[in-house]
C-alpha cells in the first residue's frame, strides 16, 4: 500500500510539474534577453552606458516592488491565480513593445519592461516555493534546480533569438552619424528600434496558449502545515526571523550584480577587450554562455547527488571568482571566453539560495518566497553602478569588479549564511 500512495502522489504532482516548469522559460525570456535589448536600445535611442543600464532597473524594480503584492495575493487566493495573474501582465507588457518601437520612445520601453517583470515577479514568486513542495521535502533544492535547468532553454534562446533577429549588425561610428541628414538618421534609427516587434508579439501568442493552458488546469493547492517555529498562518516579516532565509535574502541581493552584471554589458565588454562585432557577441553569449548556464544546471542537479547543495555552491563561487579575475587581467578571446565560462557556474546559485532559504518554513515559505524574489532588484542596482564606473573611467572591463565582490556574499552564505539555526517562537 505504501508505494500505491507514493506512486498516486507522483501521478498527482506530474502534471502541475510539468506546467509550473513550462513558467521558467517566460522569466529567463525576459532576463536573458536583456544583453541584447541594454545594446540595441543603447544604440536605437543614443544612450550612454548609465542610461541603457536602466534597461535592467526597470526589469529589477518591478521585482523589487511587486514581490510582496504578489506574496500577498498568492497567500490570499493560491498559486493558480497567482499565476494567471502574472501571464496576464506579461502578455500586456509584452504587446507594448510594439508602440514602443513606433514611437522609439525609451521611456515607454521602459515602462513595458516594468509590467512584463511585474509579470515575471508573480510567476517566480509563484512557481520557485511551489516546485519545492512537489514531492519530499529532503530532494527540494535537488527538483528546484532540476525545473531551473529548463529555466537554461529560455535562457540559450533568448540570446540567440535577440542576435539573429533584433540585433543589425549594423553598427556606425558617432562621426558617421553625425554625418547623416536628420531624415537619413531617424530612418536607421527607426529600423533599429523596430526589430523588437516581431519576437515580443511571438512571446505574447506563446504567453496566451500557456494562459489558456492553466486557466482550463486544476492544479492542487499544497498543504504547508510543517512550518518550524509556530506562525504557520500569519503573513508577516516574521519570517525573518530565521537568520537563514535574512542570509538568503541578502545573499540573492548580490548574486544577482552576478547574474546581471557579467551579462548585461557582455557586448560592450566583447567589442572593447577583442573587438568582437555585436551580432557575434550576441550569438557567442547565446551559445557558449547560456549554454553552459543550461547544462551547468543539468549538471548541478546531479552533483548534488554526491555533494551538499551549500558546498557545492562555495565551490562554483570561488571558480567564479577566479574567472572573473581572468576576465579582468586579460585581453582579447582569453578575456571574452572566461566571463563566457561564468555562468556554467552560477546557474545553480539562484535556486539553491532560493531553497535553502525556504529550507524549513512550511506555510512562511510564501512569505519568504516574496522577500527573496524581491530582493532580485539587486539586478537593477549593481548594472546601474557599473554603467557609472564604465562611463567615468571609460572602461567596461574595470567595472566587472562590482561581480566579483559581489560572489564574496555568495561565497559567505554557502559557507555559514544557510544554515538554519533555534528560533524562538513569538506569539
Amino acid at each position: 500500500m505504501p508505494t500505491v500512495t507514493v506512486q498516486a502522489d507522483r501521478n498527482k504532482y506530474l502534471v502541475p510539474f510539468i506546467l509550473v516548469t513550462s513558467l521558467f522559460f517566460l522569466w529567463a525570456f525576459l532576463h536573458n534577453i536583456n544583453p541584447i535589448l541594454i545594446p540595441h536600445l543603447k544604440k536605437a535611442c543614443r544612450l550612454t552606458d548609465t542610461q541603457s543600464s536602466f534597461i535592467d532597473s526597470a526589469v529589477y524594480l518591478g521585482y523589487c516592488l511587486v514581490a510582496l503584492p504578489a506574496g500577498w495575493f498568492m497567500h490570499k487566493f493560491g498559486y493558480k491565480n497567482g499565476i494567471l495573474i502574472g501571464l496576464i501582465l506579461y502578455g500586456i507588457g509584452t504587446i507594448m513593445f510594439v508602440p514602443a518601437a513606433s514611437s522609439r520612445s525609451y521611456t515607454f520601453f521602459l515602462i513595458a519592461l516594468f509590467i512584463i517583470a511585474s509579470g515575471a515577479t508573480f510567476l517566480e514568486t509563484v512557481a520557485n516555493p511551489y516546485i519545492t513542495k512537489l514531492g519530499p521535502k529532503e530532494t527540494s533544492e535537488q527538483r528546484l534546480n532540476f525545473a531551473q535547468s529548463f529555466n537554461g532553454v529560455g535562457a540559450v534562446i533568448a540570446p540567440l533569438i535577440g542576435s539573429m533577429v533584433i540585433l543589425s549588425g549594423v553598427e556606425h561610428t558617432p562621426e558617421q552619424l553625425q554625418a547623416m541628414s536628420p531624415e537619413t538618421l531617424n530612418a536607421y534609427l527607426d529600423h533599429e528600434a523596430g526589430t523588437v516587434k516581431l519576437p515580443y508579439m511571438i512571446i505574447a501568442a506563446v504567453v496566451l496558449v500557456v494562459t489558456i493552458g492553466f486557466f482550463v488546469t486544476k492544479l492542487p493547492e499544497i498543504s504547508e502545515a510543517d512550518a518550524e517555529g509556530g506562525h504557520t498562518g500569519g503573513f508577516s516579516f516574521t519570517v525573518l526571523r530565521h537568520s537563514h532565509v535574512r542570509w538568503a535574502v541578502i545573499a540573492l541581493f548580490f548574486y544577482m550584480g552576478v547574474q546581471a552584471g557579467i551579462g548585461s554589458f557582455i557586448v560592450r565588454f566583447s567589442k572593447y577587450v577583442a573587438g568582437i562585432p555585436e551580432k557575434e557577441a550576441g550569438v557567442l553569449w547565446g551559445i557558449i554562455a547560456m549554454g553552459g548556464f543550461m547544462v551547468g544546471r543539468f549538471a548541478g542537479t546531479y552533483l548534488m547527488k554526491f555533494l551538499k547543495p551549500a558546498r557545492l555552491l562555495a565551490i562554483y563561487a570561488v571558480i567564479c571568482m577566479v574567472l572573473v579575475i581572468i576576465a579582468m587581467a586579460t585581453s582579447g578571446r582569453i578575456a571574452v571566453y572566461s566571463i563566457m565560462a561564468v555562468p556554467f557556474f552560477y546557474s545553480i546559485m539562484f535556486p539553491t539560495i532560493f531553497a535553502l532559504g525556504i529550507k524549513g518554513l512550511g506555510e512562511e515559505s510564501k512569505i519568504a518566497s516574496s522577500l527573496l524574489v524581491m530582493a532580485i532588484v539587486g539586478g537593477g542596482v549593481f548594472p546601474l553602478i557599473m554603467g557609472y564606473i564604465s562611463d567615468k573611467s571609460g572602461s567596461i572591463q574595470t567595472a566587472y569588479i562590482v561581480p566579483m565582490l559581489c560572489l564574496f556574499v555568495v561565497l559567505y552564505f554557502a559557507l555559514k549564511g544557510h544554515k538554519i539555526r533555534p528560533v524562538t517562537s513569538k506569539n
